[in-house]
């Protein structure tokens, strides 16, 4: 019998594949509205200021998903096409554990799990960003369902470099 956090990863094989077939209209509403929210407090206090006036390009390889993003007057923005200074790449599952904290950042980037290309001293001050954020600013259930997700994913070890 499968454990709710199995069940959880088993659909999340199914469904997030989905989102690369979501119009990227929607896709970029979704994002800018939810991540503008989310990270308010944040983003008022500057802690996005790294991606000011430059493009970050994001990758889930395994998706066949790409968000281009930058951050202009205290607001993220997000495009399909831009002229990125950088590009993080990797599987779902490891941007899962990142996000997740189940595996430190480092870790990740080391072993190649996920990669930076490009201006890599922005990509560190993005990687150093995102490992600065307090889980506390996401809604509870969301936050339990990540590390729920994320323990599931470190506990089966089914991650893997990422292919170019």
């Amino acid at each position: 019998m499968l454990k709710p956090r199995a069940h959880l990863l088993k659909l999340g094989e199914r469904l997030l594949p989905l989102a690369a077939r979501t119009p990227f209209t929607l896709q970029r509403i979704a994002l800018e509205r939810s991540l503008n929210q989310v990270f308010s407090e944040p983003l008022a206090d500057h802690a996005f200021e790294a991606l000011e006036g430059h493009w970050m390009r994001l990758e889930v390889v395994d998706l066949k998903l790409a968000w281009c993003l930058s951050c202009d007057r205290q607001k993220l923005r997000i495009a399909e096409q831009a002229p990125v200074q950088v590009t993080i790449r990797g599987n779902w599952r490891e941007f899962l554990l990142l996000a997740s904290r189940q595996e430190d950042p480092d870790t990740l980037f080391f072993r190649r799990r996920l990669v930076i290309e490009g201006d890599t001293e922005l990509g560190l001050a993005i990687k150093n960003l995102i490992d600065s954020l307090d889980p506390d600013l996401l809604p509870s259930w969301l936050w339990k369902l990540l590390q729920g997700a994320g323990q599931e994913v470190a506990l089966t070890g089914r991650t893997q470099p990422v292919s170019a």
